[in-house]
């Protein structure tokens, strides 16, 4: 590490890693509960399960910004965090804010939950990934604040770069938009439109800035092409993110009650929305044929080769097979749906996060990479999650499109209950995908105690 403060991401990447693997069983909770209904019901509900699961990926993304930033920030500005102890105490806080809700959503009943706090003073709670308490947003709120406080004053009094200038941008537009979960009308399509300005503008806008800054700060230091190759792309990037992005969110007012012209602009922009992710593809592959240097940290290369293929499988083509008006109105609210939100969280966000704590734990271990039989067992967990997402994606898709046919498409159409029953092949497929994809993951976490012999730690210390 070249400032000692940058050591503060370490806690961040390792609660990251943890309620990853969280939110993975609850995945595989889930996915039996699909096919046995009450698998493990009074105890934990499919409601609360899926619940547990969604906040699961929110927060442990959000420790894996978080740390992203704490660590690339520092490097880029040349100096220092402004306050290592105020980034420590606001990971406590979050980390301890996340574990009591969610013990709260497994231990009392959601309406329950509600009353006990102050969900009548402000009605927030109820809505899909904004289910937290308000004490809970509120104190979101406030960590965001103050982590955003700590990294500007950073960025203010320290070098400018583009990629501490678009992980700031970026950071700052997630708190933002955050601001609209406290917004709950009475009247359902305003509430849609606000609910789609923190979800949509989330993870196919600002998050988008997060995730090229964090690509482009990695390959810079593994490649060693000039600073100003890597800044022009993350410029043409972000700019057709925002583009495609912002008025791409129409897609999500095709059925709410929006105006009739949302169907034209949404299915048009999303319909562009894969460029930018291609654009990442084309980026990572580029730089790395145009490296001056071969890296020893050859699995954050591999993650980060991943995270534009992988982007661009799940964003963008999966994304678009179902973002046309005409489309949509047959396939919303299916197992397509639930196809695309796997690949695409999984390709844009989860493989950024790895391919950074990747890159950056073996340098605040004290060596450029781990050992070469960790590399290969990394490599291993990569290649096992990946190719699992892969078919949890085609398993799900599969079952996507039976069901579009079965339940809404057929002269006769079945119930949805009754159309469930007809896809408990491709549950049964999924789970076990699932199960491949949890043992990549423990993969993963197994590679980082891997040590390799001394002559090679010595070398890689200097």
């Amino acid at each position: 590490m070249q400032y000692k403060s940058q050591a503060v991401a370490k806690p961040y990447f390792i609660a990251a890693i943890a309620l990853f693997v969280g939110q993975i069983l609850f995945g595989l909770i889930m996915g039996l509960q699909y096919i046995i209904g009450d698998f493990l019901f009074p105890l934990i509900p499919f409601n609360v399960a899926r619940m547990v699961h969604t906040n699961l990926l929110i927060v442990w993304l959000l420790f894996g910004f978080m740390g992203a930033a704490y660590y690339l920030i520092p490097e880029e500005s040349e100096r220092e965090l402004h306050s290592p102890k105020l980034a420590m105490l606001m990971f406590w806080v979050f980390l301890v804010a996340g574990a009591l809700t969610v013990v709260g959503y497994l231990a009392v009943p959601y309406a329950s939950l509600a009353k006990m706090t102050g969900n009548d003073l402000l009605e927030t709670m109820g809505r899909e990934f904004l289910e937290q308490p308000l004490p809970t947003k509120v104190g979101i709120v406030i960590v965001a604040l103050v982590f955003l406080f700590n990294i500007s004053m950073t960025v203010l009094r320290g070098r400018k770069t583009s990629i501490s200038l678009v992980m700031l941008a970026g950071l700052w537009g997630l708190a933002l938009f955050f601001l609209f979960s406290f917004i709950n009308p009475s009247n359902l399509v305003k509430d849609k439109f606000y609910w789609w300005w923190v979800v949509h503008l989330w993870v196919e806008g600002v998050w988008e800035l997060i995730l090229g800054a964090m690509l482009a700060f990695v390959l810079i230091k593994v490649t060693g092409v000039d600073r100003e190759v890597i800044e022009k792309w993350l410029y043409s990037i972000i700019a057709m993110s925002l583009i495609t992005g912002i008025i791409g969110t129409g897609h999500h007012y095709f059925w709410i009650g929006a105006p009739a012209y949302w169907q034209w602009w949404g299915s048009v922009f999303s319909a562009l929305e894969p460029i930018p992710f291609f654009m990442m593809t084309v980026f990572a592959f580029n730089m790395v044929n145009r490296r001056r240097r071969d890296h020893p940290n050859r699995a954050a290369v591999l993650w980060a080769l991943g995270t534009g293929v992988m982007a661009f499988l799940g964003a963008g083509v999966w994304g678009f097979l179902h973002t046309l008006s005409p489309v949509n109105y047959y396939t919303h609210g299916t197992q397509i749906t639930a196809a695309h939100g796997h690949m695409a969280f999984y390709g844009a966000y989860a493989m950024v996060v790895m391919t950074m704590i990747s890159y950056t734990m073996p340098l605040m271990r004290g060596r450029q990479a781990n050992s070469n039989k960790s590399q290969v067992v990394e490599m291993w967990s990569f290649w096992l999650m990946t190719v699992s997402m892969v078919f949890i994606t085609l398993f799900l898709t599969a079952a996507g499109i039976l069901q579009v046919w079965l339940q809404r498409v057929a002269t006769a159409p079945l119930s949805f209950m009754a159309t469930q029953d007809q896809l408990m092949i491709f549950y049964w497929l999924r789970l076990a995908s699932g199960v491949i994809f949890l043992i990549g993951l423990g993969l993963y976490i197994f590679s980082f105690f891997v040590g390799g012999d001394q002559a090679e730690n010595q070398s890689q210390a200097s």
